[in-house]
């Protein structure tokens, strides 16, 4: 049975639905935009027909942010020639992590630039996103390493910007997990 798998399988749908006589609506992201590492304008509509699979980072993290960037690094590798996936890493920390910052990065991670969107804007609008639309925690607390508090879940988004699953960032065993699951997504 190795290298099997049932088709049939579908992943949930996260978040309070919306329901109808007729319909069952589930919360999607909503449109939004920011600045890439090549100082291009990221929204929504970059990822139309596309799975995506999100975070929250800040470059100066002393603890879980590398460790996430390592295990998407691992997703990324996996998935490197398949159109229908992108990453996107937001910076909680866009006072400090400057556009010219995010592309140093990305160039360290050796990345397709088209595929990995590190991307920076107004702190307000990314925290905003991050907590009432990713459903993740995104704020500045000068008490915490680092200076902020941040989930440390990947997160998985369908072609209709519908969160699909979260994984813990910092977990091998989670990875592998997001991993199965965007082959299951792709093909749904």
């Amino acid at each position: 049975m190795i290298g099997c798998s049932n088709t049939n399988t579908k992943l949930p749908y996260l978040g309070n639905p919306t329901i109808t006589a007729t319909d069952t609506v589930y919360p999607s992201i909503p449109d939004f935009e920011f600045t890439n590492q090549d100082s291009l304008q990221v929204s929504n509509h970059t990822f139309d027909n596309k799975i995506y699979v999100a975070d929250f980072i800040f470059l100066n993290c002393p603890t879980i942010c590398p460790i996430m960037t390592t295990e998407m690094l691992k997703v990324y590798h996996e998935f490197a020639a398949t159109q229908e996936l992108l990453f996107l890493s937001h910076t909680i920390d866009p006072k400090n992590d400057s556009i010219p910052r995010l592309k140093s990065h990305a160039e360290n991670l050796n990345i397709d630039n088209e595929k990995w969107h590190f991307v920076t804007g107004e702190k307000k609008d990314i925290y905003t996103i991050a907590e009432k639309h990713y459903y993740t925690t995104a704020y500045a607390d000068s008490t915490a390493p680092g200076g902020f508090i941040h989930s440390g879940g990947l997160l998985l988004i369908d072609k209709n910007k519908n969160i699909r699953g979260v994984y813990d960032g910092t977990n091998s065993d989670e990875t592998v997990r997001l991993i199965s699951d965007i082959k299951i997504l792709l093909n749904e």
